[in-house]
This record gives structure tokens, sequence and C-alpha cells, in this order.
């Protein structure tokens, strides 16, 4: 096996906790997750010879993770939305319904709001990185997570899952 295919799969070894974990926030489906994060690791592979460092690689990645989620959005030609919510490791019983609220509250964002709330908020980048990741203005980044909180906090209300 050549050298840049066994540094690929240690990357994405590496990468794939984190890659799937802000697929899912972004779908809000473990399965679509997968299929998310698999379909960013064959977009970072046919790149690999040009990014050589593993920390480009992991910003390509991120990058092309919340670009492909907010392509597929757009695509979506169905309004399918996931009948339940099902974890991939066992959860606190008490924090299963709000999980359910956070999960329907995310889906009901606007797919590059969703994807800044997250980027920003869930993991934790600073608002020039999320900029870039989305393609937006730092400006409107801010401007959608504001607005974003403030959906998120209205429809949590509405369902009585939070009271602020």
């Amino acid at each position: 096996m050549r050298r840049s295919c066994v540094e690929f799969e240690e990357f994405a070894r590496a990468e794939w906790p984190a890659l799937r974990r802000t697929a899912f926030w972004l779908s809000g489906d473990w399965h679509t997750a997968e299929d998310l994060a698999q379909a960013t690791l064959m977009k970072v592979y046919a790149r690999w010879w040009t990014l050589r460092r593993p920390a480009r690689a992991a910003a390509f990645a991120r990058t092309t993770l919340t670009r492909t989620w907010i392509d597929w959005q757009r695509k979506r030609s169905t309004g399918e939305v996931p009948a339940e919510y099902v974890a991939d490791r066992p959860v606190d019983d008490s924090d299963v319904p709000l999980r359910h609220a956070l999960l329907a509250a995310l889906a009901a964002l606007p797919a590059v709001q969703r994807a800044v709330v997250v980027l920003r908020y869930w993991e934790d980048l600073p608002v020039e990185e999320v900029a870039r990741l989305v393609g937006r203005k730092t400006a409107t980044v801010r401007s959608d997570a504001a607005r974003g909180l403030a959906a998120l906090r209205e429809t949590l209300a509405e369902k009585g899952a939070v009271t602020w």
C-alpha cells in the first residue's frame, strides 16, 4: 500500500467521530450523518495529494462536510423528516424529550442557519471560521446565529421543553 493511502486511512480513522457527530447535528439522523461523513471523506481523498498536512486536511474536511450538507438540503426533493431519533449509545432517559425537541427545532431552521448554529455552538468554532466554512461574511454569520438561537428558543418554549 502506498504511503499516501496509509496516511489517508489514519486521517480518516482519526477524523471519523468528529465528522459523524457534526453531520448528525446538521442532519438530525445518524444514518444520514454516516452518509454525509462518507461523502466528505471521498471528497477529501480525491484531493488528498494536494492537502499534504493533516491540519489542512481537517479544515478542508470540515468545510466539505458543511457545504455538502447545505447542497444536499438545496437538492432535496422530498420533505422527509426522520420519524424518530435513535441514539447509537444509551442515553439518560430524562434527556430524551429535550433531545427530541432540540432535533425538531434544529430541523425547522433553514439549512445555512442550522449549519451556522451547529458549527458555532456545538462545534464551538469562532465566527470567522464558521463564515469561511459556509461561505458568508462574518456579519451575516452573527446575524444567522442570533436568528437561529432566537428561533430555537421560541420553538423549545412553545413545546414546553425549556423555560428561559
